[in-house]
């Protein structure tokens, strides 16, 4: 299961809140370049696309999947990554359907894994349960937990 694999990798970050939704998605990008999966220069060109494309990201409210094209520039391998922010982050401040609290970041080196990645991501976010669940998880502990129930 995708949870398993975030935790087994370390891709993962939880923290109270953040100043900007630019630092959202640079801080979402963390876990990833801590291991070398991408480089720094990943999450600026994430902000880059949210800038000229609006917020695409915010699937639905509270749920954010930071990414860009597959074999993106600054992208070493494919991973997902996992952010909880006990305070959400506003991407549009005139919608608050636009705020986001859990953040899936995707990474790929080419298309077959972006697929892949997107198939496993969006197997999860049909879990109603587990939607419901992940906006109370505030540790690795309570990752393992919920992991441990699906």
């Amino acid at each position: 299961m995708l949870l398993e694999t975030i935790i087994k990798k370390n891709h993962y970050i939880f923290l109270d809140k953040v100043d900007t939704w630019q630092e959202a998605i640079r801080m979402s990008c963390k876990p990833l370049e801590d291991d070398g999966t991408v480089e720094t220069s990943y999450a600026d060109l994430i902000i880059e696309c949210v800038e000229k494309y609006g917020p695409y990201i915010v699937l639905f409210p509270n749920y954010a999947m930071p990414h860009s094209t597959e074999g993106a520039k600054g992208v070493n391998g494919t991973a997902i990554s996992f952010m909880k922010l006990k305070e959400s982050i506003s991407f549009d401040p005139n919608d608050p359907s636009k705020d986001a609290k859990v953040f899936f970041t995707l990474a790929s080196i080419d298309k077959d894994q972006h697929v892949d990645n997107m198939q496993q991501l969006f197997e999860m976010l049909t879990d109603e349960q587990l939607l419901e669940d992940l906006l109370w998880v505030n540790s690795v502990e309570d990752l393992k937990s919920l992991a441990a129930k699906k």
